[in-house]
């Protein structure tokens, strides 16, 4: 299928070389023009593991290209994407303005049969937005082809996002048009080969979904947050706790880690969009402004462990390591990750700082700049030169297996802030060093 995808962020190039890697010929409309020179030299601006690899081979076999603008990428195609950026506002609402102008350009310059995907995060009723959009555009032209929205959210995890989009356990399109459905399955027939994981439903109900399950997922982890602090105050062993509730098949394993709290481009904004969601529907999302409540919380109690063991001197003078500034392991995004609050705590506390992240020293650098207090270092060794502390915040598997008695010889205090409950406390403490985690006692 000829198949066009505006925006080429996160989202739309992965979609983008997805498909063009089982045959289709993609074009990506990319307006910032960085980005689109990188990625005419096949670089990607984003770490995703094996990301690069899929650009490049399909590019270098011309099913892959890349222009400004959509008047250039739209004629000819099949299927539209729209995979443009809805980042949240103050009130927590999705910013829908990227997603109105796309739809405006779609009307403006469809040639023929579309069927328009809404890709990007957007909140009920998005569908008809552009929907309607798209109509009035091709009225003012004074021309008539069948146009027809679908929604088809994404369920990208950062860091597994190929193997999530072609091997994933669902494709969700929201529509009642069965033409583009049929378009939707013929395109989608290489990844729902081996069991049938595509899921017809209306639009809103697709809408939600999306919101729904980010929601749920950020819920576990806040309640697992919440119970971790009360592990803390009892005598618990937040580890232990998890086992015992995983093993339940009605609870299962996942997602029931504590930690220093949830980030990235996911989570947090579409907890706040589904609140907002709630409030204009006149109604209250309790339990999900809870989440948020908990997951803020939470991402302070780093630096509270961290100023209630140097309580009798204080921290104006320490030195702290940080290993870990991406939000999670397998990507370079640091929006909204834990380290930030970390480490703007721990400079504001007068203490100093050195980090390092095994891929996001470039997203750091450009985060902080000179930061005067902050040193960005070349390795994790490097981050414990001089160090009186040191802090995990996220989980590199570079990082489970230190050799904690070289830790103790490097540490001046001789004590470690484990953020995502990697270590075995006691091996850690048989090193000669002293242990603090997440919720264990």
């Amino acid at each position: 299928m000829r198949v066009t995808v505006i925006g080429a962020g996160y989202v739309g190039l992965v979609t983008a070389a997805c498909f063009a890697d089982v045959g289709n010929t993609v074009v990506c409309v990319e307006r910032d023009p960085r980005r689109i020179a990188a990625l005419r030299k096949a670089q990607v601006p984003f770490y995703e593991p094996g990301l690069s690899e899929l650009v490049a081979r399909n590019a270098q076999a011309s099913r892959m290209r890349f222009v400004e603008d959509v008047a250039q990428g739209l004629p000819g195609a099949q299927v539209c994407f729209i995979a443009v950026g809805t980042p949240p506002l103050p009130s927590g609402q999705a910013d829908m303005s990227q997603v109105r102008g796309a739809a405006a350009e779609i009307g403006r310059c469809v040639d023929g049969p579309l069927v328009v995907v809404q890709k990007s995060t957007a909140p009920v009723g998005t569908v008809a937005m552009v929907q309607g959009i798209i109509d009035q555009e091709m009225a003012a032209r004074g021309v008539q082809h069948w146009v027809r929205v679908v929604s088809n959210p994404e369920f990208l995890k950062e860091g597994s996002a190929i193997d999530d989009f072609t091997r994933g356990d669902r494709i969700v399109l929201g529509s009642r048009d069965e033409r583009a459905v049929a378009v939707m399955r013929e395109l989608y027939r290489p990844f729902n080969r081996n069991h049938e994981k595509i899921m017809v439903m209306d639009p809103a109900s697709s809408e939600l979904t999306k919101y729904a399950a980010n929601t749920m997922l950020a819920t576990r982890i806040s309640f697992m947050n919440e119970v971790a602090r009360l592990a803390e105050a009892v005598g618990a062993d937040i580890e232990q706790v998890r086992l015992g509730m995983g093993v339940d098949q009605r609870i299962g394993s996942h997602f029931l880690y504590a930690g220093a709290g949830y980030g990235g481009s996911c989570f947090p904004k579409d907890v706040k969009a589904l609140a907002f969601m709630a409030r204009e529907a006149g109604l209250r999302a309790e339990l999900t402004e809870a989440v948020d409540s908990v997951n803020q919380r939470q991402k302070q109690r780093l630096f509270e462990k961290i100023a209630a063991h140097f309580a009798a001197e204080g921290l104006r003078g320490k030195t702290i390591a940080v290993w870990g500034l991406a939000f999670k392991p397998n990507t370079d995004d640091m929006r909204d990750a834990p380290a930030i609050d970390l480490i703007e705590a721990l400079l504001g506390a007068g203490a100093r700082v050195r980090a390092f992240d095994p891929v996001a020293m470039d997203a750091a650098r450009r985060l902080w700049g000179q930061r005067e207090g902050l040193e960005l270092v070349a390795d994790a060794p490097g981050a414990l030169e001089g160090a009186d502390a040191l802090v995990v915040v996220t989980e590199w598997h570079a990082f489970r297996s230190p050799d904690f008695e070289q830790l103790a010889r490097s540490l001046k205090a001789r004590v470690v802030f484990d953020g995502r409950n990697l270590w075995e406390p006691a091996s850690v403490r048989a090193a000669g060093l002293q242990y603090h985690g997440i919720g264990r006692s």
